[in-house]
């Protein structure tokens, strides 16, 4: 519908429900069908939700905005709470700086292709792939390599 809203009036609603494969009367019936019951209240919701929000000058979160409007006696979940934030735009702070974990050095070669992309192998121990990854643990970063058989998918070193 926002698509069809938005060009309407460069093409008209007809000849771009005709290149969508849907009929016309479909989208007048979805513009002219009354709000629901959850998009009353979402829209309720969402009322609450940038108060809160503003409030506490823009830094609350997901999680602090739920608790907080469950503190008001508003019983939502915490799910929609996430969704209407992510429709309205709004984000809390996230305290910290974002960790790089790699830096790449682009003046060296890189290693060749010996496989050409193709990952598939006809028979075990044919064709082994190295994967490196980090995981996120209490004392930081641990960078973790698997070998792993293309043919069988299991991690054999």
């Amino acid at each position: 519908m926002n698509f069809v809203n938005s060009e309407r009036h460069r093409f008209g609603v007809e000849p771009i429900c005709q290149i969508l494969e849907v009929a016309p009367s479909t989208y007048y019936a979805a513009i002219n069908r009354p709000a629901s019951a959850r998009q009353l209240v979402d829209d309720e919701l969402k009322v609450a939700i940038g108060r809160v929000h503003r409030e506490n000058f823009g830094v609350y979160g997901v999680e602090k905005v739920w608790r907080q409007l469950r503190r008001e006696g508003i019983e939502v979940g915490r799910d929609r709470v996430a969704r209407l934030m992510r429709e309205l735009g709004l984000e809390g702070v996230v305290r910290g700086k974002k960790k790089r974990t790699t830096i790449p050095a682009w003046t060296g070669e890189r290693p060749a292709d010996l496989v050409d992309r193709k990952f598939k192998a006809e028979a075990p121990n044919r064709l082994w792939v190295a994967d490196l990854s980090y995981v996120w643990t209490w004392a930081g970063f641990v960078y973790v390599a698997f070998i792993i058989d293309a043919f069988s998918r299991y991690i054999v070193g």
